[in-house]
Parts: structure tokens; C-alpha cells; sequence
């Protein structure tokens, strides 16, 4: 029985076996272990996957894109249809045919066939609702079925990220292992050691385990809600006193799962309804070009780039020249801080919880282990040292160590 660990993630998946030189991650796309997590269907073709998908809809190929996939897991929108060319098709078998292509890749790579899987999965994939955590677990189990894996097992992704971490640990400690990712935020607060790393049972090692439904992909939501959506429009108001525009339409446009929603002629009418009755017309017609043009996830692309460079360089910008001559929206740190700092907060108060579980005070956590993309965001990044002073900060693989813990339990359990 050949077993993988597959990280299917918001924003990007990746799928790991192990051999006789330990757990690596399976290249899918190119020399890339790292594929985005995004597919796009072109009519009379076979979907394509990954950057490859991105590419095909930024240059402009007649077909739908669809990213952030696994954000529709435990929601209304999982068993809802959506058109692609002239068929509808379900959301869960847009997931199922995404990781369909991701476990062909792998095997192709790998020069074998993979029946096992340990999946990654949130603490929590919806936030208050233990029913809604179990369907969204059970459909993800179905789809993997449905691909060709016999044996489907779950890990939560902190702790598959606590087994990377503990491959380098020398000595015991306990360690607050974070997973910021695109979608969900994800804690576990963990006893690790070298002698503990061979155990095969890990259960009474796992002191505390919490999580929150905000990630990467609702930084960029309400960055583009806060300084992209008034431009085309987004609290203008109606001539008729006392009406502002609606804002579900910017809504829609500012969520990745939501943006294909929107394309359809009961809504182009309606926004043309609303650029004849508004009273800001002018802005009401750059959103008619964005959907008429169906080019909303160009701008989530470029408001995530803007968000990034904001991060990383200090300034960014929303180009939005092909909306309208000279139109742009400029993000700095400042920005990104003003429009985001309370998701921030509210992830960091996650720390404070996980701690009260284990019983534990904040001087008792010897490491922080950081991982996923949007650790990479500084206040997200201070928010959470400021809650552990005394801890060591360990970097980890910010888009392979979930991948690699699950590779390693695969191992373990198929041992």
C-alpha cells in the first residue's frame, strides 16, 4: 500500500511521500512541490490546474477560473452548482477533479500509485458549528474516495506541522505551533522530543488544539472592501435619498469563491439598472467592466500582489488601468494594518485560548513554530510573538511543513 500526506490548502496543495531518505514533497507542477490551488475550464478542453490556470485566464482564454477551493468545504456552496461552458457543475466535483489532476501529477512524479492518504484538515473548517466540521470532513473523505484512495485518514495541519518541527528538535519542549494559511488559522500546543518523535501514538502529547476560520484570503477581502470597492462604486449613493448602491455585488467581488457568482445576465442587468439610477454612475460603470469582462479574479490577484509587496516592501498598488485610464489604488503597511489589524488581533487571541486549554501560562511555551503564508504578514507575525515573549521563534517551511507531517504520519500509519 503506497500512502501520501496531501495538504490541500486555500491557496496552494501539495502531496508528500515517504522513501528510504525520509518524507519529501512530490514536484506537481514543473520543479514546483507547491501548486496554487486553482483550476480553470476551458470549454472542449481538459481543465488545467495550478499556475498554468492562472496564466490561461490572465491571458485572457475564454473559460472559468476558480481558486481558494477548499473555502466552499462546510458551507451552503459545497453541494451548489456553477456554470462551466454549458454544463453546471457541483463544487464538490470541481474539488474532486482539482485533486484528481494534483494525485495524477503525483503519481506520475513519484513512478507510482498511491491508495492511501492522510489528509490535512483545519481545526476548525467552520467556527462554532461541530456539524458542519463533520460534513465538511466527511465530503472532503468522499472526494478522496471518489479519485481512487482506499484508505482516507485526516491529521489536523498543526500538529502534521508540529511532526516537521520535531525532526529537529534535540532535546523535549513544548512548543505553539501556528499555521496561518489562506483560508484558516490553526493552533496546537504540543509536548515534542526525539523519543517521543517514534512514538506511534502521539494523543496524550496534544495539550490543546484551536483554531479560527480567518486566513490570507480575508486579509485580501477586506483590504479590497477598504480601498479597491469604493472606487467601482461600494457605498455610493442612489439618486433616490437616503439609498446606497447594494453592497452584495462588492461582496461577491472581494470573495474568491464568491467572484464567479456574479457572472451571469440577471446581474448585468441589475448593474446596469444601478449605473442608470445611481447617482455616481461613473463609478457604478468601472464594476459593469469588471463583470462584463470577467475579470474579478484579476483584481483579487492584483489586490493579494499589492497586499504581499505592502508586507514585505512596504508599498503596493492595485492597478486597475484596464478598468480605467490612470485608475490604481495605493496600499502601504499603514494601509494594510488600518484595513486588517483587528483579523490580526482576533487570530493572536487564539494563542491566549489555547493556552487556557492546555492549562498552561505563556512563560511555559518553549517554541513558536510558524508556518503558513500569512505568518509572513508583520502584524500578523508580532500579534502572536507578543503573546509568547519568552518563546524561541522557529521558521518553519511556510508552505511545505504541513505537507511534510503529513507525509510522515502517512508513513507511520501504513507501517
Amino acid at each position: 500500500m503506497a500512502a501520501c500526506g496531501l495538504d490541500f490548502g486555500t491557496s496552494n496543495t501539495t502531496l508528500g511521500r515517504a522513501g528510504a531518505d525520509g518524507p519529501r514533497l512530490v514536484p506537481l507542477e514543473e520543479r514546483h512541490v507547491t501548486i496554487p490551488s486553482a483550476i480553470f475550464f476551458e470549454p472542449g478542453r481538459e481543465p488545467v490546474i495550478g499556475r498554468a490556470a492562472t496564466e490561461a485566464y490572465v491571458e485572457g482564454t475564454p473559460g472559468r477560473m476558480m481558486r481558494s477551493l477548499k473555502s466552499v468545504l462546510g458551507s451552503g456552496l459545497i453541494e451548489e452548482t456553477t456554470p462551466v461552458g454549458r454544463e453546471r457543475v457541483r463544487f464538490r466535483d470541481v474539488i474532486g477533479r482539482y485533486l484528481a489532476a494534483v494525485k495524477a501529477r503525483a503519481e506520475d512524479a513519484a513512478g507510482e500509485s498511491f491508495d492511501a492518504v492522510v489528509h490535512g484538515r483545519p481545526v476548525h473548517f467552520v467556527d462554532g458549528d461541530a456539524e458542519g466540521d463533520r460534513r465538511a470532513e466527511n465530503t472532503l473523505r468522499e472526494i478522496a474516495h471518489g479519485i481512487g484512495f482506499r484508505h482516507v485518514a485526516f491529521q489536523y495541519e498543526p500538529i502534521a506541522a508540529a511532526l516537521d518541527h520535531e525532526r529537529s528538535v534535540r532535546r523535549e519542549e513544548i512548543a505553539l505551533i501556528a499555521d496561518i494559511g489562506g483560508g484558516t488559522s490553526d493552533f496546537s500546543i504540543v509536548r515534542l522530543s526525539p523519543e517521543r518523535h517514534a512514538r506511534a501514538d502521539r494523543a496524550g502529547d496534544i495539550l490543546a488544539n484551536d483554531g479560527v476560520r480567518i486566513g490570507g484570503t480575508d486579509f485580501d477581502r477586506v483590504l479590497s472592501l477598504g480601498t479597491v470597492m469604493p472606487l467601482l462604486g461600494l457605498g455610493s449613493p442612489m439618486r433616490r435619498e437616503g439609498l446606497t448602491v447594494p453592497n452584495a455585488y462588492f461582496h461577491d467581488l472581494a470573495t474568491w469563491s464568491s467572484i464567479n457568482r456574479l457572472y451571469n445576465p440577471r446581474t448585468r442587468r441589475e448593474i446596469a439598472e444601478i449605473v442608470r439610477d445611481g447617482a455616481r454612475p461613473d463609478l457604478i460603470a468601472r464594476l459593469s467592466t469588471v463583470v462584463e469582462l470577467e475579470r474579478g479574479h484579476s483584481l483579487a490577484l492584483a489586490v493579494e500582489g499589492a497586499k504581499i509587496a505592502a508586507s514585505d516592501d512596504g508599498a503596493g498598488t492595485v492597478d486597475l488601468e484596464w478598468v480605467e485610464s490612470g485608475l490604481a489604488a495605493a496600499i502601504d503597511r499603514a494601509t494594510l494594518v488600518a484595513h486588517t489589524g483587528r483579523l490580526a488581533a482576533r487570530i493572536a487571541e487564539r494563542v491566549g485560548r489555547c493556552l487556557a486549554q492546555a492549562g498552561l501560562r505563556a512563560d511555559a511555551i518553549d517554541a513558536l513554530f510558524l508556518t503558513g503564508g500569512s505568518t509572513r504578514l508583520p502584524h500578523v507575525r508580532e500579534g502572536l510573538t507578543a503573546c509568547l515573549p519568552g518563546a524561541r521563534v522557529v521558521e518553519g517551511d511556510t508552505f511545505g511543513s504541513v505537507g511534510i507531517g503529513l507525509t510522515i504520519e502517512a508513513a507511520r500509519q501504513a507501517a
